[in-house]
């Protein structure tokens, strides 16, 4: 068979047992067609066949995130200023500054999650006055993890919120000795708060929002990631929110897989969305870019248990199980795949209950489920659901959370959150994701750092070497494993003959770079089905067009997404430097009043 594309000159690592590792692939029709030593690749070749020289490079199946936000994401990703890999509070305030010099009112400034205050040298957030003095006028929105939100005085008198608007269940927001909110919203530890908030910001138009979807999807694919299991979310309703990502779609223009789950919407109306949605979409409807994938992560309000390891951890209702057994045993009965949040060894042991039940009346025989999170889960409820034949996706959310979970149970606790290890010799399904775009950063090699290493992005060890993984098997998680979540085994996940045509060619070897290296690696040259979705460096030709970023002032257009370049580091170390210099503080200001903030001497 001819093939439309040949690499060659790589060092391919194909995660194919029986071939691990090539020289050359060839590719046609979306499909790798030959792989294995460059002479007999080459014999696929004709006039015609693009010949692509990856000069050594390591090659490996493209990423797949089997828990991410991405359709939502996408909607929202050119108004965001992303601190994502930032490492200084002091080039995020510069950042910060900046983008509220250019953006036009009535929009806002946000930061909306992806880092945490441990990344940053200084080991804080800005304070509220530093805000006020950056952006007296234009409305700044920071979201911090699922714990808080920091609002400058102009974003709460555009939200509306004054001395006379109470706190929301679950939720509350500081207030002065007046009784006036301050602009600290805290979750406790429910995080309703913090999002029905940003959402009464100014949304973009929906051209703006196709702009912005495609440039995501860029994103990521200069991260190596070729597909997605979009885990629904609050505020993203169907079918309306998922418009834009259906448009793109049917032009032709997604650049990542997504296989997407329905997360209800209506809480105390959750078996009558599900029962709405069955008589519209049915699983593995769609194609290989875009299908349906069941139900999730929300199968029940009441089940949810946000994490917040600040606070303690929350109970579940006692109408938990008699919400979640009607939800459960209609998607059993229809037999559709669900996933269910679940951060607490306490709640997944409820929920477990109820599905040990169902399976007894209607058995889940083949059928995917699956718990996502699981910090906390126990060996005993790891095996129960290896039992069910369930499966388990992590994510890399204690690499941004793991100092705040040792401050309030102890490093003995901290060193199994997840028991990563345990997960995988007991037999459940296992896979691996980022649970981006808010909770964490969507970048994937933070999260094979954190599998690999152990450590937080703080640089805090989390685990024994005993619960680290290797790199294989780290890479594994993030691509033949993942495609057990979307019902595509066999399909993708390795650079294998008759298997989708997605990889990546990396600007550093995985294989070979030091431990606190992997989560500076990017791709420079990324294929969907044969096809280049990225191109940089060396490859740089074969990028494919796509349009500036939208709207005009969005900071996509001047500063990107994820922050990790050399350059910004050193910057980075200067501007600390110069700053000490220049002053030392001998008053917190602040931090009397609010000690988790830090000290309140920096002025921009």
């Amino acid at each position: 068979m001819t093939a439309d594309v040949i690499l060659v000159n790589g060092r391919i690592s194909t995660l194919d047992r029986i071939r691990p590792s090539a020289e050359a692939v060839a590719i046609a029709q979306g499909k790798f067609i030959a792989v294995g030593a460059e002479d007999e690749i080459r014999r696929h070749a004709n006039a015609s066949t693009r010949v692509i020289d990856l000069r050594r490079r390591r090659v490996i199946p493209g990423l797949i995130d089997s828990h991410t936000h991405v359709i939502r994401g996408g909607l929202n990703y050119n108004m965001e200023l992303r601190w994502d890999g930032v490492p200084s509070l002091a080039i995020a305030m510069r950042m910060l500054r900046e983008q509220v010099a250019r953006t036009p009112a009535p929009q806002w400034v946000r930061v909306v999650g992806g880092f945490t205050e441990h990344q940053f040298a200084e080991k804080r957030l800005p304070t509220l006055d530093e805000l006020n003095a950056v952006a007296p006028d234009t409305p700044v929105f920071i979201l911090h993890l699922y714990d808080r939100a920091l609002l400058n005085a102009a974003a709460l008198r555009a939200v509306g919120y004054s001395k006379n608007t109470p706190d929301p269940p679950g939720g509350m927001a500081q207030r002065d000795r007046a009784g006036n909110p301050t602009g600290l919203l805290l979750a406790q530890p429910n995080a309703a708060i913090l999002y029905s908030t940003l959402a009464k910001g100014p949304r973009l138009a929906p051209e703006h929002q196709k702009n912005s979807t495609r440039h995501f999807m860029r994103e990521v694919n200069r991260l190596g990631v070729t597909g997605v299991i979009d885990a629904g979310g609050g505020f993203q309703n169907y079918p309306e929110d998922y418009q834009i990502i259906e448009e793109l779609h049917a032009a032709g223009e997604l650049t990542v897989r997504i296989a997407y789950n329905l997360f209800t919407q209506r809480p105390n109306e959750e078996l009558a969305d599900f029962g709405s949605w069955g008589g519209k979409v049915k699983p593995g409807q769609g194609d290989d870019l875009y299908r349906h994938n069941g139900a999730g992560e929300m199968l029940v309000y009441s089940a949810a248990d946000f994490e917040d390891f600040r606070v303690d951890r929350p109970e579940l209702p006692a109408s938990t199980e008699a919400s979640l057994t009607p939800v459960v045993r209609l998607l059993a009965e229809n037999r559709w795949p669900w996933r269910l949040h679940a951060t607490y060894d306490e709640s997944i042991s409820r929920a477990l209950d109820v599905m040990e039940r169902v399976n007894r009346e209607i058995p889940f025989a083949g059928l995917h489920w699956l718990f996502d999170h699981c910090e906390t889960i126990s060996d005993r409820n790891i095996d129960r659901i290896a039992a069910l034949g369930g499966g388990i996706a992590i994510q890399h959310r204690m690499a941004f959370q793991g100092e705040y979970f040792v401050e309030r149970y102890g490093t003995k606790a901290a060193a199994r959150t997840p028991p990563i290890r345990r997960m995988l010799e007991s037999g459940a399904h296992v896979g691996a994701g980022t649970d981006a775009t808010r909770v964490a950063s969507y970048n994937p090699w933070v999260c094979l750092s954190w599998l690999v290493t152990g450590k937080t992005i703080g640089g805090h060890t989390l685990y024994p070497v005993e619960n680290r993984l290797t790199r294989e098997e780290a890479l594994r998680l993030w691509t033949q494993a993942n495609t057990w979540f979307s019902s595509e085994v066999g399909k993708k996940g390795e650079i294998k003959v008759g298997q989708l045509a997605d990889l990546a060619v990396l600007s550093d070897d995985y294989f070979a770079v030091l431990d606190d290296q992997i989560s500076s690696i990017t791709s420079e040259l990324t294929l969907l089905g044969g096809k280049p979705v990225h191109a940089s460096g060396d490859f740089s030709k074969h990028a494919p067009p796509l349009p500036a970023p939208l709207p005009e002032w969005s900071p996509v257009k001047y500063y990107g997404g994820y922050q990790h370049s050399s350059a910004t580091r050193t910057s980075a170390s200067s501007l600390i430097a110069a700053r000490s210099a220049a002053h030392t503080c001998t008053a917190h200001g602040l931090a009397a009043e609010w000690p988790a903030l830090g000290c309140a001497c920096w002025a921009f």
